[in-house]
């Protein structure tokens, strides 16, 4: 149990991909930590580095009620499947850890007077007709498509949060993360970067969909860490984008990690998903502002960094 005077923050989703790095960050700003996932796409592998005493699990899934005895400073709400493939394969339990899971988190924020950091998506865009994408847009989301799920889940999320603190006074701030990758996404995660490495690790065929002239914007897992963290130490309750606009199609990522990978693999084409964005990438404007803050590491060193990793867990 932890019980000395530090800060104090919760992540949800903590053995997840960016959770945990959020919770490596934390502790290394002094934190003390206590980690809360149900492991349904997290992995416990992802902790396995931490070896402090300021560090607690929990496995719990938030969209039961939580009780917690310590006082809690902040939470960082990043409970939820993150990938096409999971909340496609998951469409229930996604739906709930954004609309239960964030109304359980904002009880417990309220209730303990933490400051409470939502975890929100450049998928409120949808597949946007707005290019690049403000906060002040509104999006176009299929509502009873595939992705609707994600999608509708992370709109609620926001809604919710701006609810609490209009009407309850809670502490709250909304990330807009956009396409964000490094070590600790899964081999087999559905996304893009993991896939693309993998299969140029492995020698298969780059499965591209569509065209492979869709465009994404890609941050580095580091980069997206102290953003999260800098509008955590803010005022600022309304949405926020975080994400680097440094944008690419998807055939020039593929052309990248073939060079960095000294891959031979051939590249083949597939049908677009339903409602995939034809563009994805933030303005950042607001978080230059506000943050003080912009991504410092460029795709290709990120690339290289990230496909080591993969490397020595394929």
């Amino acid at each position: 149990m932890i019980t000395n005077s530090k800060k104090i923050a919760i992540v949800t989703g903590g053995a997840g991909f960016i959770g945990s790095h959020l919770c490596k960050y934390l502790l290394d700003k002094e934190f003390k930590v206590i980690c809360i996932d149900d492991l349904v796409t997290g992995t416990l592998k992802n902790l396995k580095s931490i070896k402090s005493n300021d560090f607690e699990f929990i496995n719990h899934d938030v969209t039961e009620f939580i009780k917690i005895d310590e006082k809690i400073d902040y939470i960082f709400h990043f409970a939820s499947p993150a990938s096409p493939l999971d909340y496609i394969q998951l469409p229930i339990q996604t739906l709930k850890v954004g609309s239960l899971g964030t109304h359980n988190i904002l009880g417990l924020a309220k209730a303990k007077r933490a400051v409470m950091v939502l975890a929100s998506t450049s998928e409120v865009y949808g597949d946007p007709l707005v290019h690049p994408q403000k906060e002040s847009y509104w999006g176009n989301v299929n509502p009873i498509g595939p992705r609707g799920v994600y999608d509708e889940a992370k709109r609620f999320a926001e809604a919710i949060t701006m609810a609490y603190h209009r009407q309850q006074g809670v502490e709250t701030r909304i990330a807009r993360i956009f396409n964000t990758y490094g070590p600790n996404m899964r081999l087999r995660d559905g996304r893009v970067i993991p896939n693309f490495i993998t299969q140029c690790l492995k020698g298969d065929e780059i499965t591209v969909f569509g065209s492979g002239k869709q465009t994404r914007s890609f941050c580095y897992i580091d980069d997206l860490i102290e953003g999260i963290f800098k509008l955590s130490q803010t005022e600022y309750y309304y949405p926020i984008n975080l994400g680097n606009p440094a944008e690419n199609t998807i055939l020039e990522l593929a052309d990248i990690i073939k060079k960095l990978t000294g891959s031979s693999s051939k590249i083949v084409f597939q049908p677009l998903p339903e409602d995939d964005p034809k563009v994805r990438m933030p303005d950042i404007s607001l978080a230059k502002k506000i943050l003080k803050w912009e991504p410092k590491i460029n795709l290709e060193d990120g690339l290289k960094k990230t496909i080591e990793w993969f490397k020595q867990n394929i």
